[in-house]
């Protein structure tokens, strides 16, 4: 029989941290530590085989299910001297999801299941506090009305803001048992109202209610989204965890919180979290509350009005400690740990590896090495690449005026500048017009996932480190202030106001995410300073890896920052990005429109200085790393001027009509430009363009090399099919070469080689390589060519696609590793069954994606070339291939 159930508490467990994978992140860990012997509330795990099973099966069961069910349900209440259903000693109960992977508030959570008119009033008796029961009661009937029944959340909502109104009362906390007696009713006939039916009284079909909601929550749109976002395949599934329930909200001797083990914004190894006294769970993560932190310590600085939780209860706070120790030593990792507290005594809700910013998980692995609990390996394993974009980009001047409007919690590091808005409907809607967009909100909710994603910054007014803005932002690198209580926001009005200043939607603002400042206006940003961890994960990280890693550059700066960036060459120079500067694209353009051969030069001979200093330039900043340099690529068209005045001006340097500039631009009109005259097939067509070019490549060279530089040029032919066409264009490139050496008397090392990006040529890779001594593939339009797909129009429909599973990943993104990935490995075998030393790289964007250099350092090439601020990515990304490390979609 499968087992479909796993009990945990007590101190023993049928599962462990192990199975994640079937009980998913929460129920491994909540077996994992009552095995420990920590205080976990009793529970069982439904597996993630059952949600397979209800997803496959027209949302049904397994047969022997419902008997599982109950016989776990028995030993819990066994466990706790409870019945669940039972009037005077009933049992309560929660019901969470639990993925393998962490997807905080994407699914749905039920609390305080088993409550109903009866089992109410036996838990007031049995707490001895009415208020406390009604209250918890009132907490069930809407989140089971909301997530269950599909009754809107905001319309209990709005029963208890009438209420209030008509109390006259601000506060949750100034309410009475008798008023949430009142709102008990009230909710019951709205719900009866709203269904036609009434709300369910009976526990047991509460539950399997509640277990159909978390389980059908897998498929909701915002966890869909998530799942897009964060890269995890929808066959996963989810678990649902069933525990008993334990009170935080019993009274003054309760509280609820969140702690991590080591702070996750900075990584410093201190107790960081945060607790609400007399509170439930919700009441933190959901930031209806702005809560106070666990430590003297963790006060912030002025605040006069804060208790922690060490100076208000002191014995559990110490026994937090001790639980904070046990558990970072068992798991070798910092620890994000949900807990309650009734009546004095703790409970252990949940662990699992905390989320971190980038420089909290450089520092973490760091410091752990240093501790002697994990090898360099494993630091190394524990960055995850994409996500060090959190640090390679600009911060906040700090010499720069601000006009600060604000001030709340550092909730996730970072700065932005951008335009306002106050929902996620705008902020995609903005977004899609060009706009950069803060989001500001009273709080966030899961449902502002899409929003929360397109902006370059997020501020809440409510809410603390733990809140739910605070923790998404950190997970995607976005910048986020939280609880910043004195801004006043009008939704209606869409406006914030601020120390007199109202601020409408559209007006720029900036936060500063590591202080936690709101400012008006656009402020000034420096480049990012990298810390002493950093250097040292970099070091390690070069150490490991046997990739190397190159940078997309044409220009002074781009190759200086990718020096910086250790970047040990330059992998794809685009000659023809250089081409548009105002100086020179006068020449290109008196070139393309030129008559004869002898024209073409004459422009051309215009051209040669500007493309020499380029390269004398790139060469001095490399210094003996191999720079690779595409000749000219894109269609001949594209430089053509398109207003009347730039016609008019090359018509007039040409000496010709501004008629014949219009017949030239029919004449190289395409209908499909991209499979068109350009690439190679220029070279061929005018040999002049790409003489030029070599010529410009080798004086370039030799200049270098008497001002006492070593330089090695790698000459790259793009968009060859056939070998003939490379062996015109290395014959044509020696031969410039050859009269360079002549003229300089400097002999040049350097080499000829091609892109492979049609399939084709990787097919035909053997034969090509008798001519090239270097193979850079170009996997943006090898997936173009492979796939059928324009780069420019499949944006439109590729995200439906991922959407309903017919691709897993953008393959723009990350590589096709079936069909684009079985040509370049074709490739690689085929040119080094010709020519063992061939050297093997990619130029594509690829490069920088995680996931896709994982398959190039497993493909066998020998570096990847990417962006310059991509180049630590793709460092980071090469040592973990080398290590084994599974990377993940990107796309």
């Amino acid at each position: 029989m499968t087992q479909w159930v796993y009990s945990f508490g007590g101190g023993k467990a049928d599962g462990s941290a192990a199975m994640k994978n079937l009980l998913g992140g929460k129920g491994a860990n909540l077996a994992e530590m009552s095995s420990l012997g920590l205080p976990v509330p009793p529970g069982f795990t439904l597996t993630t085989d059952v949600c397979t099973h209800y997803t496959d099966n027209s949302s049904t069961y397994p047969d022997d299910l419902k008997e599982q069910v109950i016989s776990a349900l028995a030993s819990v209440e066994k466990s706790m001297g409870l019945k669940f259903g039972e009037p005077g000693n009933a049992l309560l109960v929660s019901v969470r999801s639990g993925a393998r992977a962490s997807m905080p508030g994407m699914m749905d959570t039920v609390l305080n299941l088993g409550l109903n008119d009866e089992t109410v009033e036996g838990l007031a008796v049995a707490s001895g506090d009415e208020r406390f029961a009604f209250d918890s009661y009132r907490r069930f009937l809407q989140m089971y009305g909301d997530v269950v029944l599909g009754v809107d959340h905001h319309m209990f909502e709005d029963l208890l803001e009438d209420h209030k109104d008509r109390r006259g009362v601000h506060l949750d906390t100034e309410l009475g048992a008798g008023d949430w007696r009142e709102l008990v009713v009230a909710y019951k006939e709205m719900v009866k109202k709203e269904l036609g039916y009434p709300f369910p009284q009976d526990p047991h079909e509460q539950l399997w209610g509640a277990i159909d909601a978390v389980f059908g929550s897998w498929m909701n749109r915002r966890a869909q989204t998530y799942r897009i976002l964060h890269n995890i395949p929808e066959k996963w599934g989810t678990a649902v965890n069933v525990q008993a329930m334990v009170f935080g909200n019993m009274g003054n001797d309760c509280a609820t919180g969140v702690a991590f083990t080591r702070d996750p914004a900075n990584g410093e190894n201190a107790y960081y979290g945060e607790y609400l006294i007399n509170a439930q769970g919700e009441d933190v993560v959901a930031g209806i509350r702005t809560p106070q932190p666990l430590s003297i310590a963790g006060k912030h600085p002025g605040s006069t009005d804060q208790l922690s939780m060490e100076e208000v209860m002191p014995e559990t706070y110490a026994e937090l400690l001790d639980v904070r120790a046990r558990l970072e030593r068992h798991y070798q990792d910092m620890q994000d740990m949900e807990f309650t507290v009734q009546k004095g005594r703790l409970w252990m809700l949940q662990t699992r590896n905390g989320k971190r910013t980038t420089k909290a998980s450089m520092k973490i692995a760091v410091d752990m090495v240093e501790e002697g609990l994990i090898d360099k390996g494993e630091a190394i394993s524990r960055i995850d690449p994409g996500q060090l974009d959190q640090i390679l980009h600009p911060t906040l001047d700090p010499v720069a005026e601000r006009q600060v409007l604000g001030v709340g919690l550092p909730a996730s590091p970072g700065a932005a500048s951008g335009r306002i808005v106050f929902n996620s409907v705008d902020a995609e809607s903005w977004t899609e017009r060009g706009e950069k967009v803060i989001l500001v909100r009273v709080e966030t909710s899961p449902e502002d996932i899409g929003g929360m994603h397109v902006a370059s910054g997020i501020v809440t007014t409510r809410g603390g480190m733990t809140s739910h803005a605070a923790v998404v932002a950190r997970g995607m690198g976005t910048p986020c202030v939280s609880g910043v209580g004195s801004l006043k926001i009008d939704y209606e009005e869409k406006t914030l106001s601020a120390l007199g200043e109202t601020i409408k939607e559209g007006e720029i603002i900036t936060i500063d995410g590591t202080s936690g400042e709101v400012m008006k206006g656009a402020v000034a940003t420096i480049q990012p300073e990298f810390s002493d961890d950093f250097s040292r994960l970099m070091e390690w990280v070069d150490e490991t890896r046997t990739m190397g890693v190159r940078a997309n550059a044409e220009n002074p700066t781009d190759a200086r920052t990718a020096r910086e960036f250790g970047a040990e060459g330059i992998g794809l120079c685009r000659t023809e990005h250089m081409f548009f500067d105002p100086e020179r694209i006068i020449h290109v353009r008196q070139m393309i429109v030129a008559g004869d051969e002898k024209s073409r030069r004459a422009a051309l001979d215009k051209l040669l200085p500007y493309q020499r200093q380029d390269f004398v330039e790139l060469f001095t900043i490399m210094d003996g790393l191999p720079v690779t340099i595409r000749l000219l690529d894109p269609p001949l068209h594209e430089f053509l001027p398109q207003s009347e005045k730039d016609m008019a001006n090359v018509a007039e340097a040409a000496g010709i009509a501004v008629s014949d500039i219009e017949d030239r631009a029919a004449q190289l009109k395409e209908f499909n430009p991209m499979l068109g005259h350009r690439g190679c097939r220029l070279g061929i067509t005018y040999p002049e363009i790409y003489e030029m070019q070599a010529r410009a490549i080798f004086e370039a060279a030799a200049d270098v090399v008497a001002a006492g530089y070593s330089v090695h040029p790698e000459v790259m032919i793009p968009l060859v099919a056939v070998k003939a066409e490379l062996d015109v264009l290395k014959t044509l490139v020696d031969q410039t070469a050859q009269k360079v050496r002549e003229e300089k008397g400097c002999d040049i090392d350097y080499s000829v080689g091609t892109m492979i990006e049609l399939p084709r040529a990787a097919l035909r890779a053997g034969e090509i390589a008798e001519t090239a001594e270097f193979f850079s593939f170009g996997t943006n339009d090898l997936t173009q060519t492979a796939l059928g797909l324009s780069r420019d129009d499949a944006s439109s429909f590729i995200q439906i696609y991922r959407e309903k599973g017919v691709l897993d990943s953008d393959p723009f993104v990350t590589i096709d590793r079936e069909g684009v990935g079985e040509l370049v490995r074709l490739a690689v075998e085929r040119g080094r069954a010709t020519k063992p030393g061939i050297k093997l790289g990619i130029c594509g964007e690829h490069g920088g994606d995680a996931a896709s250099v994982e398959f190039f350092h497993q493909a066998g090439l020998d570096y990847v070339s990417c962006s310059p601020y991509r180049v630590p990515i793709a460092r980071l990304a090469a040592a973990q291939a080398a290590l084994g490390v599974k990377a993940k979609d990107n796309a």
